[in-house]
């Protein structure tokens, strides 16, 4: 397949794109015009075409989809003020889409995200699916779960409208290499401190190679299409277990302060009733004392593959701990690993 991958210097698009070149697929990497590939393991591989494009301008998008067979969506803003996530991801995939449209290209493979679901009306240690209610109190959320609900919507109008063969992916967090601290298990305090926010509450883990397996497998299967995948890896580790391997792993090891789940909830919401009560509700208060975001962030649910592992017949590659090693491990460079694959041949 001739697959265009968009956001493919970043750090799920750089393992979607190897991914692709292991299965045998050509692709087009689209980055931005100033983007240095030079350190991508795959910026000179033979089965890579380089796009330089601005996905929040149209100038030569169509050029740049017209012979695709399948787009893989990982572009978008990430952080930023709301002007910039909304050009980052709500005008690129509007445009994109309309490139997709004038071309006729069909097949997208869009990426959202856990961050558009509703967390705050969801019963502790339930089940979150792909059925779950998506966020309905979006200003009471921050600009990437707007900007990411913003996109999945428009994603599904056009689907709807165009006829186009829409997957839409959900990853979990996303973890690897550089990628291993995530706010949903508290807040860092320094290097040296982190205040972990509930001990046995599970973390939607899934290790970036593995997301991009499942992205690329996506793409491949017929019966993807129409279908929405959450992506989460096998047996998600608690908060307590995912920071213990992590402390194995660092050194100096960082000094954890514990903070039940039932006391953080009460603590926001004695600031969400105060602040209603003495500012109207127009008080700025730290992201982590808004209950919609800190339930998002914190709140302990159970995770399941089980729809992405029936219809795609996907199993993540690597497990919590080889993933892990992987991620602490010194990088081979690219002439080593050839070397080194020669060798075993």
């Amino acid at each position: 397949m001739r697959l265009l991958v968009t956001g493919a210097a970043g750090f799920l698009g750089r393992s979607v794109v190897a991914e692709a070149i292991q299965r045998g697929h050509q692709v087009h990497a689209m980055v931005r015009p100033a983007t240095d590939v030079s350190a991508l393991a795959w910026h000179d591989d033979p089965a890579v075409t380089l796009v330089r494009a601005d996905l929040r301008s149209k100038n030569g998008l169509a050029e740049a989809v017209k012979d695709a067979d399948a787009v893989i969506h990982l572009a978008a803003a990430v952080g930023g003020d709301l002007y910039t996530q909304l050009m980052g991801t709500v005008v690129a995939t509007e445009n994109l889409l309309d490139a997709m449209c004038e071309t006729g290209v069909k097949r997208l493979i869009a990426i959202s995200s856990f961050s558009v679901y509703s967390y705050i009306d969801k019963w502790s240690h339930t089940v979150l699916k792909e059925t779950t209610p998506i966020e309905p109190r979006l200003k009471e959320r921050d600009d990437y779960c707007l900007t990411k609900v913003m996109q999945e919507n428009l994603v599904r109008e056009y689907a709807d409208r165009e006829g186009l063969q829409l997957t839409v992916l959900r990853p979990g967090i996303i973890y690897g290499r550089d990628n291993l601290w995530t706010a949903c298990l508290g807040a860092q305090a320094g290097e040296r401190w982190w205040i972990r926010i509930g001990a046995g509450a599970k973390l939607p883990l899934t290790y970036v190679e593995n997301c991009a397996d499942a992205i690329v497998l996506a793409a491949e299967k017929q019966e993807a299409i129409g279908q929405t995948f959450n992506i989460v890896d096998n047996r998600c580790p608690s908060h307590r277990t995912y920071i213990r391997l992590l402390r194995k792993r660092l050194s100096p090891s960082p000094r954890v302060i514990p903070v039940p789940w039932t006391l953080m909830r009460a603590i926001c919401r004695m600031a969400w009733i105060a602040n209603r009560m003495f500012f109207k509700g127009d008080g700025k208060l730290p992201s982590i004392l808004v209950p919609a975001r800190m339930h998002a962030r914190c709140k302990p649910l159970r995770y399941s593959n089980a729809r992405l592992r029936k219809t795609l017949g996907w199993s993540p590659r690597y497990s919590l701990r080889d993933a892990l090693d992987r991620s602490f491990s010194v990088p081979v460079l690219r002439e080593e690993a050839h070397q080194e694959s020669e060798a075993s041949a």
